[in-house]
């Protein structure tokens, strides 16, 4: 056994580098429950119609606001619908609006970001001051007011989402471009009459992918959350579509009354944001560039 740098032409060395990956990911406690927890909503959320023990549309109106019972094990909404469906439901919007937004906003950022770094002078101006001034409003008034625009909908959640969360990775890219671009292989490209946009996808942005996979994992917890803000100030997804943003919106009214119509969604949002954060974190930690990796040669 000898320590090696992480080969980058060898198909069976990259999955043997992703697999010692993701083992150090699993040996973290935080890790393993970040992993085990985004698991368990994806698959909650792809077999909703067999996990959910009642049509989350459906009302019973002589049965509003009961509480958690043996036959509904997380109570009744002010329309009789049990909540636990509606929450089974609800998590394929969350997941939704995290992986459709975070993959649009990467893939437009890492664009944004490889070109403004790669090129240089009037075109990394350009762009960067545009990113400076859209990175100067926060994030979620920024969407308030797009949403504002286009109307609440949930297409036009997707659209406001992923109009705001390009800007990070816009900046992560071009850092991490500006290094890259001067280093021996790139300048190889160069020598060899590669032209500027076999540089940037082929060569450059390949190697941005380790910072801006974390930075992805992170922002599902982000978009996650703001999705079920906008859902809550009734600029997201509209009723009856079952949204966990949306039932702290309807059972707000009745916090006193019945508790639980607030307190399992509220849960439901923060033990999700809490597997994303986890899991980004141990991938940080795994995808460490100091880390030593070992081969058998």
């Amino acid at each position: 056994m000898s320590a090696t740098a992480l080969p980058t032409t060898s198909n069976p060395a990259r999955f043997s580098y992703w697999r010692y990956v993701l083992g150090r990911v699993f040996r973290s406690p935080t890790g393993l429950i970040g992993a085990c927890i985004v698991a368990l909503a994806v698959l909650v959320a792809v077999f909703a119609p067999q996990i959910a023990p009642y049509d989350p549309y459906q009302q019973h109106l002589s049965e509003t606001l009961r509480p958690p019972s043996p036959q509904h094990w997380l109570g009744q909404d002010d329309l009789g619908r049990d909540i636990l469906s509606r929450i089974i439901y609800g998590t394929r919007i969350s997941l939704k609006v995290g992986f459709v937004t975070v993959g649009v906003s990467a893939v437009f950022g890492m664009l944004i970001g490889g070109v403004a770094g790669y090129l240089g002078g009037w075109v990394d101006e350009i762009l960067m001051r545009i990113t400076d001034i859209l990175l100067a409003f926060p994030g979620i008034l920024l969407a308030i007011g797009i949403m504002a625009i286009l109307g609440p909908s949930f297409n036009n959640v997707l659209i406001a989402l992923s109009l705001v969360g390009w800007k990070s990775y816009a900046r992560l890219v071009r850092g991490e471009v500006l290094k890259e671009k001067e280093r021996e292989y790139v300048q190889a490209a160069r020598a060899l009459g590669f032209s500027r946009v076999r540089i940037i996808f082929f060569h450059l942005l390949p190697n941005t992918f380790n910072p801006v996979l974390v930075m992805a994992t992170l922002g599902m917890a982000s978009m996650i959350i703001t999705e079920a803000g906008l859902s809550f100030l009734g600029l997201g997804t509209q009723p009856p579509t079952p949204s966990w943003g949306g039932m702290l919106s309807e059972g707000r009214q009745y916090l006193l009354e019945a508790p639980h119509l607030t307190t399992f969604p509220g849960l439901a949002i923060m033990i999700l944001v809490l597997g994303f954060s986890f899991l980004g974190d141990a991938l940080r930690d795994a995808l460490d560039p100091h880390i030593k990796y070992y081969r058998e040669v």
